[in-house]
Formats: C-alpha cells, sequence, structure tokens
C-alpha cells in the first residue's frame, strides 16, 4: 500500500470559470480519479489544499505520506514556509516528490532545486509533443515513443534547474521550442519527478498517457528502505 497525498492550490477551480468548466471537482479530483483507476496499483489517495488548515499537511499526513503529488500556479508565495520546509525535510527522509506543471515554481520544489526554476512561456493553446529520451526508466513503462497533446501552454528552454540525474521526456512545440519535461532527481532519501504537463484550462489530467506517467511516477517515487540518515559527533 502506498500512501499518496495529492496537493491543489483548489484556487482556479473555484474563481474562474474556464477553469471550473473543466475540472469542475478540482485538479486534485482529476489527478486521483486518474491514479485510482487502475486496479494493479494498491494506493491510499487523500486529497489537502491550500485554504485548509496547515494547507492540509499538518505533521501527521505527511509523517504517514509515502509520496506527495503537488499542483501549484497563482499562489505559490501564500505557502507557509513552515510547512516548506516540513515538505523538504520528509523528501530528504525519503517521501517521493511529484511536482507538476507550473508547479516549477513552487516554494517546495525551488528549495530541494536550489535555483530560480525559472523558463519561458506562452499561452497559444498549440499542440505538444512529448517524447521517451530514456525508454529504459521505469517512468515510461508501457508510454510510447512519443503522444501528443492538442492544446497545451509552451514552455521553453532554458529551464533554470539543476541537472536531472535522468531526462525522461522532451517536449516539443509547434512554435519550434524544445523543453525537458520530464526530469528526476534524488535529494537524501527521496525521489522528485518533475512533469510539465498540465495547464488548468486543458484536460490534460484526462489524457491516458498523461495518466500511465503519473501512475508510474507514483511507484518510482515511492519509498525505498536505503540506509539511515545519522548525523553529528560519533564516538
Amino acid at each position: 500500500m502506498v500512501a499518496l497525498t495529492i496537493w491543489n492550490e483548489y484556487r482556479h477551480e473555484r474563481e474562474h470559470d474556464a477553469v471550473g468548466e473543466v475540472y469542475p471537482d478540482g485538479i486534485h479530483a482529476t489527478i486521483a480519479g486518474a491514479l485510482e483507476s487502475d486496479p494493479e496499483r494498491d494506493l491510499e489517495i487523500r486529497t489537502a489544499t491550500l485554504d485548509e488548515p496547515d494547507h492540509g499537511l499538518p505533521p501527521d499526513v505527511l509523517e504517514k505520506t509515502d509520496v506527495l503529488c503537488w499542483w501549484g500556479h497563482e499562489a505559490h508565495d501564500e505557502v507557509a514556509d513552515e510547512v516548506v520546509a516540513r515538505v523538504q525535510e520528509r523528501v530528504l527522509e525519503g517521501m517521493g516528490l511529484i511536482v507538476l506543471h507550473s508547479a516549477h515554481f513552487s516554494k517546495p520544489f525551488k528549495r530541494l532545486m536550489g535555483t530560480s526554476c525559472d523558463l519561458q512561456y506562452r499561452e497559444d493553446g498549440g499542440r505538444e509533443r512529448l517524447w521517451v529520451v530514456d525508454p529504459g526508466h521505469p517512468i515510461a513503462d508501457g508510454v510510447a515513443e512519443s503522444f501528443d497533446l492538442p492544446r497545451t501552454e509552451m514552455y521553453g528552454e532554458p529551464f533554470d534547474v539543476p541537472e536531472p540525474d535522468r531526462l525522461v521526456f522532451v517536449s516539443w512545440f509547434e512554435g519550434g521550442e524544445v523543453f525537458r519535461s520530464g526530469c528526476c532527481y534524488r535529494r537524501g532519501k527521496g525521489r522528485i519527478f518533475y512533469f510539465r504537463p498540465g495547464h488548468e484550462t486543458y484536460p490534460i489530467y484526462e489524457d491516458e498517457n498523461v495518466g500511465r506517467v503519473l501512475r508510474n511516477a507514483v511507484d518510482w517515487a515511492s519509498p525505498t528502505e536505503g540506509s539511515p540518515r545519522t548525523f553529528g559527533k560519533r564516538d
């Protein structure tokens, strides 16, 4: 059993009709549905949102979370630093973190990367093609060599993140831009996967290929036993 917590600001869906029409129950609910649709995976899923106490991530919840999936966009600065530090420590202890789309600017991801995580973007509703560039990686299991998203937001290089440990996907856009769309990292004992697709006004999380990638990412990011982390003076 993998304990998965899906975190979402849950602001756009309530404040913008165009987003609410695409994700009437919230982006977190759609992601949860995509992950629950696979009977072969034994997941215990809960959701958390920005406006809950402790942003839905009090210490006892994070302590029980094996993988945290994070979606954010317009309210990154409203996430309390205390919660960010709590997430960072849990990742270092072994909790997996999946960072989606505009959460490249989230406080937890920026703190763990140590860079601005900035990029270029264009909201034009153009087509994106994602190419698998590391077909042997577990996150690419069962994914075709490429798949298209017919309408999306463009993200372009340079992407100010550290060089990924493994790069699983690269995106191409109709404007000719390319982007590192599936980046894997280790921080402490925890695994981190950044996955680019997911603009709030397009039903990207209903796409079958995106759902498969997310399910694979949860498997990959789940904690492993490893060796204990010990610090301080030794006798």
